[in-house]
């Protein structure tokens, strides 16, 4: 038995993501964590009171978030949990992965106008993620 391991940001593409975990995690019969890391590295040249109030609304945004996929995968008779963490997303990812012994993890693809990688740039992600945690990686 494995874990399906699945990070999660919120909005209209990661519910394409999320249903590509929920949808692995009842065919193999695997459970299912979502994951959602609140990354406020973006303001590192910001005054500490406002990275601390940043901070704090993307965890309580996280957690809206979370709650709306484990939904979803209760929804389809997937009994999910969810998992929040501060932090910088690739090392704090690498550690959950870890910490939870994932087995498969479920990516969005980059696209739309914010996408942090171009498709060579997620590749290269995928496979020093793969490399990392010895997972799968399933891409949606």
């Amino acid at each position: 038995m494995g874990l399906v391991l699945c990070a999660t940001r919120g909005g209209e593409e990661s519910i394409k993501t999320q249903t590509k975990a929920i949808t692995l995690a009842k065919e193999r019969g695997d459970p299912l964590v979502f994951l959602y890391v609140a990354d406020s590295s973006f303001l590192d040249k910001t005054a500490a009171a406002v990275v601390v109030d940043v901070q704090e609304e993307l965890m309580h945004m996280g957690e809206f978030f979370l709650v709306m996929a484990v939904e979803r995968a209760a929804e389809k008779d997937v009994n999910a949990k969810a998992v929040i963490r501060a932090g910088s997303f690739i090392p704090t990812f690498i550690e959950v992965a870890h910490e939870l012994d994932a087995t498969v993890i479920v990516l969005g693809r980059p696209g739309g106008e914010n996408r942090r990688f171009d498709e060579e740039e997620f590749a290269d992600f995928c496979s020093y993620l793969a490399e990392e945690t010895g997972a799968e990686i399933i891409t949606s």
